[in-house]
């Protein structure tokens, strides 16, 4: 397996969809990396030589932000807005929704599991 700033990128993929396995690296952005270095996208990353991994590797790494410093840059932007304690950051810290979803129902991927809270059922107290 061929390795990209510390990534191992599938053998028997093409080239172009080997380097969407990278972090911060999309369809587009593989398809001009393999323009750019002079690579055929259709080409299998296992037939790839060490002069153009090395070529891959120099273009990701001027041009792009991606793997570790992407992931820090991300960290380091939701850190902030926890810090100034904006709305957005507020929802980070407490593991809602950040975009203006719904909260009624749905956002389970957020919230996690359902949580029942026993004696909530509604008017039987009154009597």
């Amino acid at each position: 397996m061929p390795r990209l700033l510390g990534v191992d990128i599938p053998n028997e993929k093409a080239t172009a969809i080997s380097l969407t396995y990278l972090y911060g690296v999309g369809q587009k952005v593989s398809r001009d990396l393999c323009y750019k270095a002079g690579i055929d996208p259709n080409k299998k990353a296992r037939d790839l030589a060490e002069d153009e991994l090395g070529r891959l590797a120099a273009l990701l790494e001027r041009d792009y932000t991606v793997e570790g410093p992407l992931r820090r840059q991300s960290q380091q932007s939701i850190n902030r807005l926890r810090d100034i304690k904006c709305y957005r950051g507020i929802r980070h810290r407490v593991g809602l929704p950040v975009r203006g979803q719904r909260t009624r129902t749905n956002a389970r991927t957020r919230k996690g599991p359902k949580k029942t809270v026993a004696g909530k059922k509604g008017v039987k107290d009154l009597r």
